[in-house]
């Protein structure tokens, strides 16, 4: 197989799980260490993939990868931690579901609950719950963002600011080893502090290339949430930072892994 078809391939394996090694991908390709090396610096060149000890990983930056690609990214992941969510959610409450593909799988969970009520600044989210008559919902106001479907600015944090919601779900870009939750957009990080005060509960949903990624603009930390649902378990000192802050844990069983 020739790099030019190599390429996109291992672009593809480093969105889904965040990192790609050199021995991982000589094994998958049937091609040498030294090829896999050769592939990696090329494509670290050319800035799609940084270059880290024993692999790759996708690029750092200050801003996020398109919001196609987040769609296909670990869509499994997300859907063991949307149903795990989901299945924390009562009837009869009013939620806030903000902006990310994560919220969206949520949502698609909650087609069968009674009773809601559900505030979102995600025309997408809204557009998925319409198909459950038993959820009243309401859309924020805010200025469009085109690329995801997200309201943000003023209008939308001003609209948060109306309510007090019984829970909030929200998404994030990145969580850094410490604990603190991160996103590219400054003025969406405005509207997710809003939703955080504005809250009695709150739930994080992110899979774990969030891990693997940095984002610029801070929202909170993992001790401002009451719970975090995710797909792989936490390294060693989140996790006793989560137990010392009083923060629940999830660990979602994604359905590829009972498959074998």
């Amino acid at each position: 197989m020739s790099q030019s078809f190599r390429h996109p391939e291992i672009l593809e394996i480093a969105r889904r799980d965040g990192k790609v090694t050199v021995e991982g991908l000589a094994q998958h390709f049937g091609v040498t260490l030294q090829t896999i090396r050769r592939d990696l610096t090329e494509l670290a060149d050319a800035g799609r993939l940084e270059r880290v000890h024993g692999g790759a990983v996708l690029p750092s930056g200050t801003i996020n990868i398109g919001y196609e690609e987040r769609r296909h990214l670990n869509n499994v992941g997300k859907a063991s931690i949307a149903r795990e969510c989901a299945a924390r959610i009562p009837d009869g409450i009013s939620l806030f579901l903000n902006i990310g593909t994560s919220t969206e799988a949520v949502a698609q969970e909650l087609l069968h609950h009674k009773d809601l009520m559900v505030v979102t600044n995600n025309m997408n989210v809204a557009n998925i719950l319409v198909a459950n008559p038993d959820c009243e919902v309401l859309v924020t106001g805010g200025t469009l963002r085109r690329t995801d479907g997200g309201l943000i600015g003023t209008l939308a944090t001003d609209s948060i600011r109306q309510f007090k919601f019984d829970l909030a779900v929200i998404g994030c870009s990145a969580l850094d080893a410490e604990g603190d939750i991160l996103d590219f957009d400054i003025q969406e990080v405005g509207v997710s502090r809003a939703i955080l005060r504005h809250s009695r509960k709150t739930y994080l949903v992110a899979d774990h290339s969030k891990f693997k990624r940095s984002a610029p603009a801070r929202i909170a930390s993992l001790a401002e949430v009451d719970l975090f649902v995710t797909d792989e378990p936490l390294s060693s000192a989140l996790a006793r930072s989560c137990e010392s802050w009083n923060t629940g844990v999830v660990v979602a069983r994604a359905e590829r892994a009972e498959a074998g």
